[in-house]
């Protein structure tokens, strides 16, 4: 039986979803924009230390930090009527980037640039002091020195440009794949325990509708000589000669063993001809029992009346059926008897076809037209 939705592709979708939620950032760019219609992406690292960047991107004002590398106290931002978001471009060395990072916040940035000296490498900023980073709350990223001289010559504050800081959303197949194949293999058991169950209880529903070897042995087997009732077998339809083994069921039939033992031990425990069983096991009386108390599943109810109904018709129905001799007569080769002699009185007595057609009044009635 399966389900209406296929378990292997529901989960796989819920667990993309949750993954899509929830990627990490990774690298980024930071997009400036100038009063001119001019706009350039430099690329950026975000720092370990700090909230991360909303999706949507950060967008601000870029400031020159006073002094430049903000191992100190820095000047705080412009005060603006429109309250936009500020953000610090700080230099790198002279201390660690925890600390120029809690100093922009300290005085109003919402973000914080730190650029490298005399490189473009971008580096992953680290924090060194374990209780000062725990107060940080505003994200932070890297760029190369010529990212930040192009900032510096074109898109700061003063000059009336932007700046928004992106990140970038990338698939952490490492990160995820555990979990994954968890999920997977979870539904690729319950697929195989669910095949198996299916394969032992098809294999139960065969051993009982056939014969063990032990069971096959209670049956009798006589060997044939000329004289006896059995005369041909009804399953290879030929005549048994002297010494033949055959195999006497408990309906009287009687077939070759090497024609019956394959039907028993293979195909059903039941006569090839009359449909009768040939034995009742232990399981059939325990299933029997276990029945009355529980249904059997539609197909396997369906499958014993139709056995049940079989078996009847076989029982009512004789092998040969024989016509009464008075309906059909004596059929050619029959040693059956003549009629009695007050049949024959009575048939010479009623007219035959041919003397009642020659009879006028029936050509009477005939020539009157019918009547509706």
């Amino acid at each position: 039986m399966m389900p209406p939705v296929a378990p292997l592709p529901v989960a796989a979708c819920v667990l993309l979803a949750c993954l899509l939620l929830e990627l990490p950032a990774t690298k980024g760019y930071i997009h400036a924009m100038s009063g001119h219609n001019s706009s350039v992406d430099f690329s950026d690292y975000p720092a370990q230390f700090g909230n991360p960047l909303p999706r949507e991107g950060l967008l601000g004002l870029l400031v020159e930090a006073k002094p430049a590398n903000a191992c100190q106290p820095i000047e705080a931002p412009p005060e603006l009527a429109n309250s936009s978001s500020f953000i610090a471009l700080i230099r790198r060395y002279d201390c660690h980037f925890d600390v120029k990072v809690y100093h922009a916040q300290q005085v109003g940035y919402r973000a914080v640039i730190v650029h490298n000296v005399g490189s473009d490498n971008l580096l992953e900023m680290q924090w060194d002091d374990e209780e000062l980073h725990k107060h940080i709350s505003i994200p932070s990223v890297f760029i190369g020195e010529r990212a930040a001289s192009s900032l510096r010559s074109s898109f700061t504050y003063e000059r009336g440009a932007q700046v928004i800081l992106i990140p970038e959303y990338i698939f952490p197949l490492g990160y995820y794949l555990i979990p994954f194949t968890g999920v997977v293999g979870i539904v690729i058991v319950v697929m195989c325990a669910i095949l198996i169950v299916r394969c032992i209880q098809h294999r139960k529903r065969l051993r009982r509708n056939r014969l063990s070897r032990e069971q096959l042995k209670k049956i009798p087997i006589h060997k044939y000589k000329k004289g006896d009732e059995y005369d041909v077998c009804a399953i290879c339809l030929e005549e048994y000669e002297d010494g033949a083994r055959l195999r006497i069921l408990p309906c009287s039939h009687a077939y070759h063993c090497k024609c019956v033992d394959p039907w028993l031990t293979q195909t059903k425990k039941t006569c090839p001809v009359c449909k009768q069983r040939v034995i009742r096991s232990a399981e059939d009386s325990d299933s029997d029992g276990e029945g009355a108390d529980q249904p059997l599943p539609p197909r396997e109810e369906e499958e014993e009346e139709e056995d049940a109904r079989e078996e009847q018709d076989s029982e009512r129905t004789p092998l040969l059926r024989s016509s009464p001799p008075g309906l059909l007569g004596p059929s050619f080769g029959s040693v059956a008897q003549s009629p009695p002699h007050y049949l024959s009185e009575e048939n010479e007595q009623r007219p035959s076809t041919h003397q009642a057609l020659d009879s006028p009044l029936c050509w009477e009635g005939l020539e009157q037209p019918l009547r509706v």
